[in-house]
């Protein structure tokens, strides 16, 4: 059992941390949510969205390996569910998402294999829908140039991690097993997270920014814009 001054501060839930059952329900949410993502994500993969994924999923591999200070003793990393949302929409982002979680978690060890299920559910699925749904709704802003399009992307990112980290708590809810209160896990989780989430708004805003800023086509967010290279040109 882990104790708890051993919570971890991180999104990555490890193995231990829910009971079994918890960890097999919320896997076969993942196969499920994953499967319809893989059907959906068909009418989204074109060529120019097939090798943007590619490398949002490279992208999102490499800046999650790299943690950013955030208090003594905690730090955070990317989580990059509206990164991928805005740039390849959410059905491959997901995708993309849960192939960078798969191969952490079998190669690097990076939140346990028992517990991969939640943590697809939590970034994969939650998040990245959760980044989709304000991205859209601010959607006219993003179309008016450089300033709202980064400025959407902060806070789709910023949404995307506290609504993924409670995505975390509703599954420690459920079945916790990791020996610290709910109380602790919700304020550690969602405090920590809020603050994580505005590193990770300063990375999304300049890493989609700097995507627009030359080729702004490429841009999930801003397909059907009635003139999208305003977006470049707005910056200059």
């Amino acid at each position: 059992m882990v104790s708890a001054t051993q919570m971890p501060l991180a999104m990555h839930m490890s193995d231990g941390l829910v009971n079994a059952p918890t960890a097999v329900g919320f896997g076969l949410v993942a196969v499920v949510g994953l499967a319809i993502a893989v059907h959906r994500a068909r009418a989204d993969l074109d060529d120019r969205t097939a090798p943007m994924a590619g490398l949002v999923t490279a992208f999102v591999f490499a800046v999650q390996m790299i943690n950013f200070p955030i208090l003594p003793g905690a730090s955070g990393h990317l989580l990059g569910g509206a990164l991928v949302a805005i740039l390849v929409g959410p059905w491959v982002g997901s995708l993309c998402i849960a192939i960078v979680l798969v191969v952490q978690a079998f190669l690097f060890a990076d939140g346990g294999l028992t517990a991969l299920g939640t943590n697809i559910v939590n970034m994969a699925l939650v998040g990245v829908l959760a980044g989709h749904l304000v991205a859209t709704a601010l959607r006219p802003l993003a179309r008016r140039g450089r300033a709202g399009l980064v400025t959407t992307a902060f806070a789709a990112a910023l949404v995307n991690t506290v609504v993924a980290a409670l995505a975390f708590v509703v599954e420690y809810a459920i079945g916790g097993a990791g020996g610290a209160s709910l109380g602790t896990v919700a304020v550690l989780m969602l405090g920590l997270h809020v603050l994580i989430g505005i590193g990770e708004g300063v990375i999304t805003a300049a890493t989609v920014g700097a995507v627009a800023g030359v080729r702004p086509d490429l841009v999930y967010l801003l397909r059907g814009a009635a003139a999208p290279l305003e977006v470049r040109g707005s910056a200059s």
